[in-house]
């Protein structure tokens, strides 16, 4: 089976993800009987392609292209587009959408207030006859009950793997292997550009230059404040609590202090104390409603989130009937981010398949 994959967004991890599908092509062809084309790709900065000929766009000078600061337009069997929902239209027209093969794979940047425009994107998506796969944060913290509403009308997937702890199962581990099981609560270590911060300073390394190292890696967000004032954990919060929790919420309504007011003289002291700062994210049902919160915390050492390093995360999981139990990612790099958005395509391609 073939799926054409649209891409919207082609930064770090939507390039590192085109990179990844090349890699692991022979394993998805040997052991999920699937191929995967490239259909068309939007970006800010390079324009907006969409392939003309039937092998797809050519992935390798797609990548250079960008990497070199050059447009995609000027790519081989490629047409250009307006934007990102011109493009989907465009796309939409041929016979992937209609037999269920046409993906778009959102992974523009998150936008803290509304969620748009990626909220707009994979609303246009669902209503063209597309699936979506998307590492954004932003659809499910802010409209998660009204995609999924829409996916379901649609008979396409809403995927998002990405948004939490990479590509550790999250999601699916609660929708594949969780029936009937009730989450009352949760708490985590979930931005790993902050744990990596907090780390640094315990070690007495200056908080800018544990920042820097993270930028200069593509894992911090390309706005500093969204993870060192709280909002991309913020924004996680939200999505887990919506998707696990029937929330209901964005990432207005859980309460926030970020990292930024801490120094290293805080951090040591608390060291000092047989203690480690770490910023929490926490969600517990008081009644109908959820109340969400994402602080720093000192933790006693024996805390199981006390003890994460670096860009560690971790998720403790409260629940009716398997009581709690945690989740611990070691690694965090855009090739666990590429691979959760890989996972999904190829849960389409099974869903398919079957």
């Amino acid at each position: 089976m073939t799926l054409d994959l649209l891409l919207l967004g082609f930064g770090n991890v939507g390039r590192r993800f085109v990179r990844l599908v090349g890699e692991t092509s022979e394993r998805l062809a040997r052991e999920e009987h699937l191929t995967v084309r490239l259909a068309g790709i939007a970006t800010r900065r390079h324009g907006c392609v969409r392939a003309t000929g039937d092998a797809g766009l050519d992935a390798a000078a797609a990548l250079d292209a960008v990497e070199a600061g050059e447009r995609l337009d000027t790519l081989a069997d490629a047409a250009a587009a307006a934007d990102g929902l011109a493009l989907i239209r465009d796309v939409a027209r041929g016979p992937a959408a209609a037999e269920g093969r046409l993906i778009v794979v959102e992974t523009t940047v998150l936008d803290i207030a509304r969620g748009r425009p990626a909220i707009d994107h994979v609303q246009a998506a669902l209503s063209a006859g597309a699936h979506v796969v998307t590492a954004n944060k932003g659809p499910v913290a802010f409209a998660y009950d009204t995609l999924k509403a829409a996916a379901d009308r649609a008979g396409r997937r809403f995927l998002f793997e990405g948004v939490v702890m990479d590509g550790i199962p999250v999601f699916n581990l609660a929708r594949e292997t969780m029936p009937v099981v009730t989450v009352h609560g949760f708490r985590g270590v979930l931005n790993s550009t902050t744990n990596f911060i907090l780390t640094a300073m315990e070690e007495g390394r200056e908080f800018d230059r544990a920042l820097a190292d993270m930028q200069a890696a593509g894992i911090a967000e390309a706005d500093a404040s969204l993870d060192v004032d709280g909002w991309d954990a913020a924004a996680k919060t939200a999505a887990l609590a919506n998707v696990l929790m029937n929330a209901g919420i964005t990432p207005q309504d859980v309460v926030r202090t970020g990292i930024g007011g801490l120094s290293r003289t805080d951090v040591q002291a608390a060291v000092s104390r047989g203690r480690h700062v770490k910023l929490v994210c926490s969600a517990t049902r008081r009644g109908p409603a959820v109340e969400a919160r994402v602080a720093p915390e000192e933790l006693p050492a024996g805390d199981l989130l006390a003890g994460l390093k670096g860009g560690e995360n971790a998720l403790a999981l409260e629940t009716d009937l398997l009581g709690r139990f945690d989740l611990i990612q070691h690694d965090s790099s855009l090739t666990q981010t590429a691979y959760a958005l890989l996972a999904d395509v190829v849960t389409v391609g099974r869903g398919l398949r079957n």
